[in-house]
């Protein structure tokens, strides 16, 4: 059976989450650096935002629950950001 795109997604998400996390502690968190790390090599979305406010003022670490908001946060962004660019 084949996967679907949002299978394919997901997936994505949760491997990305671990090809970052673990390497300075819990292979089920991100440190602030772990997460800075991800976000300036896997997303391409400019400096405005590589300096989230987890990553100044955050906690020292996200697990998958805090991470999984993430991604859905940004779905959210660039659906308005699609939305606003076709009126």
């Amino acid at each position: 059976m084949l996967e679907t795109s949002l299978e394919k997604a997901l997936t994505t998400v949760v491997t990305t989450f671990h090809k970052y996390s673990g390497r300075e502690g819990s292979k089920l968190t991100l440190s602030r650096k772990e997460l800075k790390e991800l976000i300036e090599k896997d997303l391409c979305l400019g400096e405005e935002i590589k300096e989230t406010s987890m990553l100044r003022h955050g906690s020292h670490s996200c697990g998958g629950c805090e991470y999984s908001v993430f991604p859905t946060t940004l779905c959210v962004a660039y659906n308005d950001f699609f939305l606003a660019d076709n009126q």
